[in-house]
């Protein structure tokens, strides 16, 4: 029996490497806590929802099997997120990584981590501008558009709308600033004006002195660009407890139904929007989402199945899971020429694509990369009418 043991170990020693060997893992990088923890819980899904559908399929670098390893980014805290990232790359051995979920956190985790081991990231959420012009090596793309476009779009719908003047609120950070310039500049050259402008920080009990504030100035709306589960539920609650405004703006960052849940019919009347396309290919991810504890709706769910899913094809047309090799298929995959690929459909493309073809993913955003590897971009208005968010027109 004891010559047996020295045996039996090396036998499973030799299956556990086997299957390490076989088996590829993908980083999912989100903000599991912190401003942006309702959002994520179902953009995670989202995406692993694309990472089963591959794996299931065989079909994968010769019947490799992929698997999720989830990384708190936090959303907010730039050393937590980087000790994530570092975790999932060094002790992990992730091949790639979906996120991070917000604008900083994903800088952070690029400068820091991501870029110095030659980590490939797509992330489905981070917008700011700046990450348009960040050096990265070629390893960085992100299935959301900038918020360069979504301050144009916000500028349209007040214009369209009526409203002449509107108070201004950001989260002090890399997101909340570069979409308050963007919405800023966008509605001003538009003929609109801004009253006040006041930065609001995350994680405080009480935000009426920056609500007075923007009140003194006035305004026909407050637009709050900030994170539905923190500062910017704030603002709304000292605005409406003062009653100093009483409908608002409400950019992605606070498109959820964590938000109309808390304060209802109250928001009724305000404006949202956030990345949203209705493609056949939304619907068809919105089916096949049906059972499985989310919405395939919604906000940045589509996004994170696309983000996945590119990630894998990628690795498939390249044969490989070393991102040096696959970072120049991501762009390939996701754009034409090639067979049109949606959701449901990854063992279809992971054939062609082991057979040499070409596709074109489209996927549940209608995905198309511009340079410098990101989204081009549509975007769904909504309202809230009876305390609910309803879907209005697409952009």
């Amino acid at each position: 029996m004891k010559r047996l043991l020295p045996l039996l170990c090396a036998a499973v020693l030799t299956t556990t490497a086997a299957q390490a060997q076989d088996t590829v893992k993908i980083g999912m990088l989100q903000g599991f806590t912190g401003p942006t923890e309702s959002l994520v819980k179902p953009m995670a899904l989202g995406g692993e929802l694309a990472i089963q559908e591959v794996s299931d399929s065989g079909l994968f670098l010769g019947g490799k099997k992929v698997v999720s390893v989830r990384g708190d980014s936090t959303c907010v805290d730039a050393a937590a997120a980087t000790a994530a990232a570092d975790r999932l790359i060094t002790s992990e051995g992730v091949n790639g990584i979906v996120g991070a979920t917000c604008s900083g956190a994903t800088t952070a985790v690029l400068n820091n981590v991501a870029r110095p081991n030659g980590m490939l990231m797509i992330s489905p959420s981070a917008t700011s501008p700046a990450l348009s012009t960040i050096e990265d090596d070629g390893l960085f793309f992100r299935t959301a558009p900038s918020d360069a476009r979504q301050g144009q779009i916000i500028g349209d719908i007040l214009v369209a709308k009526g409203i002449k003047t509107a108070a201004l609120t950001y989260t002090n950070n890399d997101y909340g600033k570069g979409l308050a310039d963007s919405i800023q500049s966008a509605f001003e050259g538009k003929g609109g004006k801004i009253t006040a402008v006041a930065a609001h920080e995350d994680g405080k009990a009480d935000y009426s002195a920056e609500v007075a504030t923007l009140a003194a100035a006035g305004g026909d709306i407050l637009i709050v660009a900030g994170y539905l589960d923190q500062g910017g539920k704030g603002m709304i609650q000292a605005a409406l407890d003062t009653g100093a405004f009483e409908k608002f703006v409400l950019p992605d960052g606070m498109v959820g139904e964590a938000l109309t849940d808390n304060f209802g019919a109250d928001l009724d009347g305000s404006i949202g929007t956030n990345p949203g396309t209705d493609s056949p290919g939304a619907a068809m991810l919105a089916k096949l989402a049906e059972g499985k504890g989310f919405k395939g709706d919604d906000p940045y769910v589509p996004e994170a199945y696309d983000a996945s899913a590119i990630l894998l094809l990628a690795m498939q047309a390249a044969n490989s899971t070393d991102p040096a090799k696959y970072k120049g298929m991501v762009e390939k995959v996701a754009n034409a020429p090639g067979e049109k690929i949606f959701p449901g459909e990854l063992a279809k493309a992971l054939k062609i694509l082991a057979d040499g073809g070409d596709i074109d993913y489209v996927g549940g955003t209608a995905l198309e990369l511009i340079a410098p590897g990101e989204s081009a971009g549509s975007f769904r208005e909504t309202t809230v009418e009876g305390g609910k968010w309803k879907t209005v027109a697409y952009h």
